[in-house]
């Protein structure tokens, strides 16, 4: 009979997968457009580093299936979103995202290997990339603080979709639970942050979503008719967004 943690570590790969896949209508416009637009590919260079590290520490840490299969998917992924940026954005944002993927996803990911592989034994090997995957992930997990501070200043959620919010705090959530259970501290601490992160975003989404607008439009409007004076509309638009500049 499988384990409570491989049985959990099966759950994680599903919901992994699904923040993998929430890119891909942010690429299939771009394939559509032929174009990146405000789209910056930064972000998805880091993920594939952070896949590609977290799958060479399942292949040297015990019992390590379960995070080599969704580290693998991730970073195939991720390696389709690079590849596709690379083609369709500008040349002088492709000659840099190029430098950025032969600096990060090549060079420094071949260096930190080969120490790891040629320099480093036992135990020490295990706990060096441990925490270099572990801060990666940190990395990763706090790019959506951008996003919550846009949403706090703009008191709007349209730059943070609640499903995706919601399926990264599945993702945090579950993970940390495999990782109590598998004692996995390098697992553990980022995906914890992840889930703490994670109910921040749907805070802030119940802080800020429609209905409160709809309130304030109709407070306006009562406002308004008890004035007995037509209402400016710029009244009832909020703030102007800032330009996407990445899913």
């Amino acid at each position: 009979m499988a384990s409570l943690s491989f049985i959990i570590g099966i759950i994680g790969n599903v919901i992994s997968i699904l923040v993998f896949a929430s890119p891909i209508k942010t690429f299939w416009r771009v394939v559509k457009k032929k174009s990146t637009e405000n789209y910056n590919g930064v972000l998805y260079i880091t993920n594939l580093l952070s896949a590609s590290l977290w799958t060479f520490y399942g292949t040297i840490t015990p019992d390590g299936l379960l995070l080599i299969t969704v580290n693998v998917t991730g970073a195939i992924f991720h390696l389709i979103y690079v590849t596709l940026f690379l083609i369709y954005a500008p040349r002088d944002k492709k000659i840099k995202t190029a430098k950025l993927v032969a600096v990060l996803d090549v060079g420094f990911l071949g260096v930190l290997i080969a120490v790891a592989l040629l320099a480093i034994h036992g135990d020490t090997r295990l706990t060096f990339v441990g925490i270099l995957c572990a801060v990666f992930s940190v990395i990763v997990y706090a790019s959506p603080l951008l996003v919550m501070k846009t949403v706090v200043r703009t008191k709007s959620v349209e730059y943070m979709p609640f499903l995706l919010s919601l399926i990264l705090l599945f993702n945090g959530g579950i993970w940390t639970f495999y990782a109590l259970l598998a004692k996995d501290y390098f697992v553990r601490v980022p995906n914890g942050i992840g889930f703490f992160l994670g109910t921040i975003q749907l805070l802030l989404y119940a802080r800020y979503w429609k209905p409160q607008k709809l309130k304030k439009m109709s407070e306006n409007l009562v406002e308004g008719w008890q004035h007995d004076q037509p209402l400016n509309n710029s009244s009832l638009i909020s703030s102007p967004l800032p330009k996407r500049s990445a899913d």
